[in-house]
């Protein structure tokens, strides 16, 4: 099982039409697993580049 160690979260807002209808969005983070020292962790695409360097 891979350790969760990033802190982001989802974000939220409303998604708004052309009649200025509001509805509820999420946009989620890009969460990747990845291997790091011979254990399985949850990063974000952004954490684990910035890992490569």
């Amino acid at each position: 099982m891979a350790v969760k160690m990033t802190t982001k979260k989802p974000l939220t807002g409303n998604r708004r039409s052309h009649a200025c209808n509001a509805t509820k969005m999420r946009q989620k983070p890009n969460l990747q697993v990845k291997t790091v020292n011979g254990k399985k962790v949850i990063l974000s695409a952004r954490e684990a580049r910035s890992l490569d360097k």
